[in-house]
Formats: structure tokens, sequence, C-alpha cells
């Protein structure tokens, strides 16, 4: 293991330490003991590691911004939390959804206490402009919420343009990011320079991870990716695969596109079938191709915006970050 792999596994454990310690309260123990089921069921904790590194970039310290790095990672469960509601997912990281555990309504609460949680943990940030945090947190949420939104209505359109599905992920994916990376720069009192350019690097790191997440959902080995592999697919999910296959199939090709950008129902034996018949267009079609490149494209832009930063050691484990996740595997 290498000394940004050690370091990378000690932030995702005082994060998770954190989250435990949140979550106080017993009656009523269903609500209580979901919310501790959702914030004790892992991840990357990539968002709330970006913040602290942020900071860290601009001559903070971690013990200063743990809170707020806590408080983005508790934001972005209740979004998942109710993401997997609205679709009806099965499965979260390998285990059943809280909707799914519990039900609906309490799923609904959940999320809500959660929020709440991410607030008054925000609020323990010390010697920061606690101000500019809440406005930067809020503003993410609400992008974060639009991006959900246009990804719903893009469910019931068949004339999605990859233009538009980047505005979609530059505020689902990458803007929480971005807000991460900026929060950092102003608990490390980061000038408008560095604020700006750790601002950049997180929103081209969001589009990046995105990326990658709509190729792994083709190319990944199930075991590691912890879902079923071409979920996308059978969901009719607007991915930049299926809509730049979209623009060049034809024939029978295009015909499959187009059933699945209509969403047309697929009967469970032949699910298997589809998926293989659509990832081999995607690659003769160069779609797999051109997704790898603009994975590279915006992790590249990522990494140059933090040339504009001082050279600390923070920095260079955020281009470290940055070139992890374009080769993650899951």
């Amino acid at each position: 293991m290498t000394t940004y792999e050690r370091r990378f596994e000690q932030f995702r454990r005082m994060v998770d330490h954190r989250l435990r310690s949140l979550i106080r309260g017993t009656e009523p123990e269903e609500l209580f003991d979901a919310c501790r089921y959702v914030l004790s069921s892992g991840g990357k904790r990539i968002r709330s590691t970006v913040l602290m590194l942020s900071c860290e970039a601009v001559g903070g310290t971690v013990s200063e911004s743990l809170e707020a790095g806590t408080a983005i990672e508790i934001m972005h469960n209740f979004t998942l939390v109710h993401d997997d509601i609205m679709d009806n997912a099965n499965s979260r990281r390998g285990r059943p959804t809280v909707h799914k555990r519990w039900d609906v309504n309490n799923a609904l609460l959940v999320g809500d206490v959660l929020l709440g949680v991410a607030y008054h943990t925000l609020l323990d940030t010390r010697r920061a402009n606690i101000g500019l945090l809440v406005d930067l947190f809020t503003s993410g949420l609400l992008d974060v919420c639009e991006g959900q939104a246009l990804d719903l209505a893009f469910e019931r359109r068949t004339d999605v343009s990859v233009r538009q599905y980047y505005r979609m992920i530059e505020k689902k994916t990458g803007r929480l990011i971005a807000v991460a990376a900026e929060m950092g720069a102003v608990i490390g009192r980061g000038s408008s320079r560095e604020t700006a350019a750790l601002r950049e690097f997180g929103l081209y790191l969001g589009r990046a991870f995105q990326l990658q997440d709509d190729l792994l959902d083709v190319t990944a080995d199930e075991k590691d990716f912890g879902k079923v592999v071409g979920g996308d697919i059978l969901e009719g999910k607007k991915t930049f695969l299926l809509l730049r296959a979209a623009e060049r199939a034809r024939g029978d090709d295009k015909k499959i596109i187009d059933g699945i950008l209509k969403r047309k129902p697929v009967s469970a034996s032949d699910r298997k079938r589809l998926v293989s018949r659509v990832t081999s267009i995607y690659r003769r079609y160069g779609v797999l191709d051109e997704g790898e490149e603009e994975v590279t494209r915006n992790t590249r832009k990522a990494i140059a915006a933090l040339e504009r930063l001082k050279r600390r050691d923070a920095t260079r484990m955020l281009r470290w970050l940055a070139e992890r996740l374009m080769n993650r595997v899951s």
C-alpha cells in the first residue's frame, strides 16, 4: 500500500468514526436504526476526502475541515436514499436499500433526518466563514435536486442530447464534488484564485466520475461493481454511451437503441442477451472508446486546474485521487 493509499484509508476511517457518533436517538427505533444503517454502509468517501484535501491544499488542516467533510458525506447519503426510492432500487452497496428493508415512508423520513444532521454537523465547523459555507452547501443541495429532476425528466424523453446530458451530470454528480472542493478552500482560507481552481477541479472530477460510472455499467466485473452489470441499459438510462450510440447507430442497431430510449419492456429471459447486444453496438460504433477518452480528458482538465495551486503534498494527493478514480473498477 502506497503512502497516499494509507492516507486515503485514514480519511475514510476518520469520517466513518465521526458518522457513527452522530445518530444518538433511540425512539422511534425504526427511524434511527435506519439512519445508522445508511451511515454505516461504507462507500468511497470521495466528497469528504476532496473537501479535506482541498483545505490542506490551501494551507488549512484536516481537523478544521472534518466536520464539513462529514456533513457533505451525510448530504450525499441523503440524496442516495431518496434516489433509490425514485428508482425503486433493490440494493445499494451490496445491501438492501432503506425503502426495501423498511418501507418508503420510513425511508423518506430517514432522508429528512440525515439532511438535518448534515446541517447540524456543518455548523460545528470552526474558524471559517460559516455563512458562506452554508450558502455553498445549500446551493450544492439545490443543484443536486435539479440534476435529479433532469434525470427523471430525461426518462420520459427520446430526444436528449449529449450536451443536455453533461448539464445534468454537472448538477447531479459534479456539483457536489465541486462544492466539496470549494468548501475546503474556504475553510483553509484560500485565495480567490485557489478557490476557483479547486472548484474547477471538482467540476471536472465529477464529470469524469459519472462518465466512468457509465462505462463500468457495461464493462465492469459484477463482483467488483457491486450491482447488476447493464442496469443502465435495462432501465433506459440516458447515459453518455446510449446517447452517442443513438447518434451513430444504423439499421437494426438503431432499432435496438431506439427501443431502449423508449424504455420498451424487456422480459427477464431476454435481459442478458440485450445487454450483450447493446454492449456490442457500443463497441462497434466506437462509443466505448470515446467514453474512455472523455474520462481521460475530463480527468486531465481536473488535474490541470491543480497547477494553479502551491505544490503541497495535499495538492499532489488530489492529483493521485483523480488518477485513481479514472482507473477504478467499481
